[in-house]
């Protein structure tokens, strides 16, 4: 579990908020697959809409140049964010996202390795509605500030509690990586972040840093499917 802090800055969440304002939202269990379909009671933007497409390509852009995504993830295909919004009574009950999901209007699938979900509501706003993810160390509770992220693996158990008061808008979106294995990507990203920090506090040699990059990038050559 990754927290991305400010993918979006406090004015593009607010334009987000003012646009997804005027657009018509759906029944979310229209976009559930499965299981997840009884326990989905929110509503979605509808996608087909050019506003509501165009934020998902602005949000796509940052997420895909945003290096902590970048590093943690490793990603190889981006699904087009969705935006959800959870008013009083709703919520969403544990549920394991599709292993598979296709791109809506392609012929494109990607294998979820990653579940993202971007904050647009800030926690003052409401009650309840927190992310809950099942973890190997216990159910994990995240609520967290308008444009911040949270990045955490696709195959876990997770929930969005019911909101008592106010309403809570997201956005969620899923990437295949081009590591596939959980571990091996969690073992790179932690490699990756001591190399940055080793830079960041410019007192190791360039020549360690070099033969540590080297191994780094070898073995995602090693590892990397595409």
């Amino acid at each position: 579990m990754i927290v991305i802090e400010k993918i979006l800055t406090a004015e593009e969440v607010s334009l987000f908020r003012q646009q997804l304002a005027d657009a018509p939202w759906l029944d979310g269990k229209q976009t559930a697959m499965g299981m997840a379909a009884s326990v989905k009671n929110n509503t979605q933007a509808d996608a087909n809409q050019d506003v509501v497409r165009q934020l998902a390509n602005q949000l796509l852009a940052q997420i895909g140049h945003n290096p902590k995504v970048v590093s943690a993830a490793l990603p190889h295909k981006i699904f087009p964010p969705c935006f959800n919004r959870y008013s009083e009574t709703e919520e969403y009950g544990f549920h394991v996202d599709a292993a598979v999901m296709r791109v809506p209007g392609t012929a494109d699938v990607i294998r979820s390795d990653m579940s993202m979900t971007t904050f647009l509501s800030e926690p003052d706003e409401y009650d309840g509605g927190e992310l809950i993810i099942s973890t190997e160390f216990g159910d994990q509770q995240i609520k967290l500030p308008a444009g911040y992220s949270v990045l955490y693996p696709s195959s876990s158990l997770h929930k969005v509690t019911a909101v008592t008061r106010g309403e809570r808008i997201a956005a969620i979106t899923w990437m295949q990586s081009m590591v596939a294995d959980g571990s091996l990507r969690q073992n790179l990203y932690q490699l990756d972040q001591s190399i940055q920090s080793l830079i960041n506090q410019g007192k190791t040699d360039r020549e360690e840093l070099n033969k540590l990059h080297n191994v780094y990038h070898n073995l995602i050559r090693q590892f990397t499917q595409l």
